[in-house]
């Protein structure tokens, strides 16, 4: 299929800089897959379209500070450092359980670097008040990534804490303010985030609070975990002609042995699995193609492209946001809902006037 075949044009004022004033009051766009019906509702109805038979799944990784911002040790330049992951040292260190594993307990991180000059090896970079935080440049990756050597005397978690920035999306244009740091700290992260590592929020998430957990719980509705870390390809753009060629970034993920069990016995009564935004589909997807459907528990490494045509064999419904044009997120709905359904939606989200993104509505697909 051709990229453009999923632009659609969308007013920029459209595009949320900020999240609702309350968590949990976004509008939720529903669409019935079987007869293409749109309604327009609140995310806490999401209950009305849950039944006691349901799992819903999550992914309860968490966002950490990644975005560094300093100078070159050697002049005034500026240089911006953006944490992706941890440089594994093995095949299999890539793949650890990540309910176990502290990412900081690696000083080598794959990063992104942004500066006005060329990037070289060897070149040192310096952040914090006290320039206390030296990140070296060791070696240059593909994918645009360098292999960066981290060094101070105090842990790397806490200068990240005081001085590092909450890694929102390009889109989202920041002042760089301590209030504007604080905010995104706060809701840029879901309510569950548990294990520290992405770079991005699977914002789908970001719309659930206590009380709606609370009324789920009460109808019955089970809840079950997975945890991949979203990197920075989450929002690389596809700038190949034909869709296929293009490459997904590998990302990290853990299936718990007690969310393989509940997705089991929800198959086992007639429930649906209902995946809680595009990470969580991708995890569960990629598992179950390499066990014949099944979703089994353990850990690896997904660079699935889920794109039309394409049979889910894990997930059967979906809550997302509204995504950009021709991105690979506005493909995989479209893989789940039909691309000219999507794209009809959008167009009325559009009218509607939904906010869009990150920071924006959502869509239930049933």
């Amino acid at each position: 299929m051709k990229t453009r075949q999923f632009w659609y044009p969308l007013p920029e004022r459209l595009i949320a800089q900020h999240p609702a004033e309350r968590r949990g009051t976004d509008r939720m766009m529903v669409l019935h897959r079987a007869t293409g019906v749109l309604e327009h509702r609140h995310i806490a109805d999401i209950v009305e379209y849950l039944d006691e038979k349901d799992l819903l799944i999550v992914n309860d990784t968490k966002v950490f500070p990644a975005r560094l911002l300093g100078t070159w040790s050697d002049s005034p330049g500026a240089v911006e450092v953006l944490m992706v992951s941890p440089a594994p040292s093995s095949e299999s260190d890539a793949c650890r359980d990540l309910s176990n594993f502290d990412v900081f307990e690696s000083l080598e991180w794959n990063a992104m670097i942004g500066s006005g000059r060329p990037s070289r090896e060897g070149q040192v970079a310096v952040f914090g008040p006290n320039r206390e935080l030296t990140a070296t440049l060791v070696k240059r990756l593909d994918g645009g990534l360098w292999r960066v050597a981290f060094k101070s005397e105090r842990p790397l978690a806490q200068l990240l804490d005081e001085f590092g920035h909450t890694p929102v999306p390009p889109y989202v244009h920041r002042e760089g303010t301590a209030e504007e740091e604080r905010d995104d700290r706060a809701r840029y992260q879901t309510i569950y985030a548990k294990h520290v590592g992405s770079v991005a929020a699977p914002t789908a998430g970001l719309h659930f609070t206590p009380e709606i957990f609370a009324a789920l719980d009460a109808k019955g509705v089970r809840r079950a975990s997975v945890t991949l870390h979203v990197g920075p390809g989450t929002f690389r753009p596809v700038k190949t002609e034909q869709i296929e060629e293009h490459h997904m970034d590998f990302e990290a993920f853990t299936v718990p042995p007690e969310t393989a069990e509940a997705i089991r016995a929800c198959r086992a009564r007639g429930g649906r699995i209902v995946c809680v935004g595009s990470t969580t589909v991708r995890t569960l997807e990629t598992v179950a193609a390499a066990h014949n459907g099944e979703v089994v528990a353990g850990s690896g490494a997904s660079n699935i492209f889920i794109y039309p045509p394409y049979e889910f064999k894990a997930c059967d419904a979906m809550l997302t946001n509204f995504h950009l044009p021709q991105s690979t997120l506005l493909m995989m709905v479209s893989a789940l809902a039909g691309r000219e359904r999507i794209l009809c939606a959008y167009a009325m989200a559009v009218r509607a006037q939904y906010r869009f993104f990150s920071y924006g509505d959502c869509m239930l697909i049933v």
